[in-house]
């Protein structure tokens, strides 16, 4: 008896993903490590000086993790709710952060208890950041306000009460003392001068603003908001440049490389997108697995991302020497001793050779032809995920029932759900150039054998005028492909020589 043929499946060659070099340096970080907070992740802040340590901002406390450790070395747990915005000074030496009892907290990063604590504000303070010259700190709260605080002397310099929503992100210029910028959920992002009682120039993001980011020449600057991020030139008084909508939801944070040439965003739909910042094209994206709250770069040399569930996400960058041996290493062949096994074996007259059976695996819809289930072999291969991930699987089964001449039997005796389904994988993949032979044979079996129950069901006659539909507009493509073809001939014989056009007519 002859043994059962599997299914051929036709292999339909793929696009091969567009390898660049931002493909090649983005991908050229490890593993991401993962460390688990208290809570969300609210904010992470690098260290401007080496070590380079970073300060993560999660629930009540703020740990400060060394550029490779994994465990803390140190950690502030003096806040009696919610710590926010943990950022650390200049050098290095101080850390500020605000707390949703409204104080905003001083602390020696070599200590443990707060230097300073200020008084103020009567909500929640989000924003808070040293000023360039070490000595004063500005801070944003829900109380719509937003605060010059000195330092040495633990005293209120000024107050502004120009947003009219929560505020909820800032950043203070390193180039100016005098100047800081913060966004608000009222739309707007506001430039203030603190030798003035007002500020000096409004933008308005259309979307409440959750981030903001100055370059490093600060004559642009990028805000985040809604499902938009927006770059903005500050020295034609806050003239918006580009808008970017790449996001599918809020947009929560950003950074930007060491050379300012990548700009990174981060979402709430769980992606980190990287752009060119000369023609703000998306060059690459990273997938994470919860909706991120904070990232940072520092100095290329780790990716660091806070999320919602409570994890903080670290990609440190490969050395050269991980790169050389990564790309360098190959799979391994079998020894030496496996190709010579029994090389020097003489056979005797007396032996008997027993050879060994191959168990044969058969997929699930050739299982069923094997036992000519023709019906369940369509089921089978109608399945949700075989339908949606590998159709090629599905129009095989199709093509050999057609082949053995039982499509037809098959399709029939079919319930509503059962004929939607099979309607619903030919709308879906009849236009498809690679399917279309195969599925027009049952696209016109279905006609003839429900010819009878047309208009008893909603659900397959809406099914049936979708697929009408869609026949009719392929048609009209190809009818337009074929005037553009036409087109294209009399272009084509108009540039060839006269002498090349009758010997082409004579062919």
């Amino acid at each position: 008896m002859a043994s059962f043929k599997p299914t051929k499946i036709h292999v339909y060659p793929k696009l091969g993903e567009k390898v660049t070099q931002d493909t090649l340096y983005w991908k050229n970080y490890k593993a991401p490590i993962q460390i688990k907070q208290f809570g969300a992740v609210s904010n992470v802040a690098f260290s401007p000086v080496a070590p380079y340590n970073f300060a993560v901002t999660a629930f009540t406390r703020i740990h400060i993790y060394g550029p490779f450790s994994q465990e803390p070395i140190k950690s502030f747990t003096r806040f009696k709710d919610t710590a926010y915005s943990g950022r650390f000074r200049s050098d290095g030496q101080l850390l500020v952060a605000g707390c949703e009892d409204s104080v905003v907290r001083l602390f020696d990063v070599g200590g443990k208890t707060a230097l300073r604590m200020f008084k103020g504000h009567t909500k929640a303070v989000h924003l808070t950041d040293f000023t360039s010259d070490r000595y004063q700190i500005v801070t944003g709260s829900d109380d719509y306000s937003c605060r010059l605080w000195d330092i040495p002397n633990a005293t209120e310099l000024n107050t502004y009460r120009e947003h009219t929503d929560y505020i909820r992100c800032g950043v203070t210029s390193k180039l100016n003392r005098d100047l800081f910028i913060t966004g608000s959920y009222d739309h707007t992002v506001k430039l203030f001068d603190v030798r003035t009682d007002k500020s000096v120039m409004t933008m308005d993001h259309e979307q409440p603003v959750e981030s903001l980011l100055l370059y490093p020449s600060e004559g642009l600057l990028v805000s985040a908001g809604g499902r938009f991020v927006k770059v903005w030139d500050l020295l034609k008084q806050g003239q918006p440049l580009v808008s970017l909508r790449n996001h599918h939801k809020t947009v929560t944070c950003l950074c930007l490389s060491k050379n300012g040439e990548r700009l990174l965003s981060a979402s709430l739909d769980r992606h980190v997108k990287v752009y060119n910042t000369t023609n703000y094209k998306v060059v690459h994206n990273f997938d994470y697995p919860a909706s991120i709250l904070s990232l940072a770069l520092p100095y290329d040399e780790s990716i660091v991302v806070g999320m919602t569930n409570s994890v903080l996400s670290i990609k440190h960058k490969k050395s050269p020497s991980e790169s050389k041996d990564s790309t360098s290493q190959q799979r391994r062949r079998p020894s030496y001793r496996m190709f010579v096994k029994g090389k020097n074996y003489i056979p005797k007259q007396d032996d008997f050779l027993v050879g060994k059976q191959v168990k044969e695996h058969l997929a699930k819809h050739d299982k069923q032809l094997k036992k000519f289930n023709v019906s369940k072999a369509l089921d089978t291969a109608l399945e949700s995920w075989t339908r949606r991930r590998k159709p090629e699987v599905t129009v095989a089964v199709i093509k050999e029932l057609n082949r053995r001449g039982t499509l037809k039997n098959a399709l029939a005796g079919r319930d509503e759900q059962e004929l939607s389904r099979i309607l619903n994988f030919l709308i879906g993949n009849l236009v498809d150039a690679r399917f279309t032979l195969v599925l027009v044979t049952p696209a016109e079996m279905i006609l003839d054998i429900y010819r009878s129950i047309i208009g008893q069901s909603p659900v397959i006659d809406r099914q049936l005028l979708r697929l009408h539909e869609l026949l009719e507009r392929e048609l009209d493509y190809q009818r337009e492909l074929l005037e553009v073809l036409g087109m294209l001939d009399t272009l084509f014989a108009s540039s060839l020589p006269r002498n090349a056009v009758e010997l082409s007519f004579q062919l």
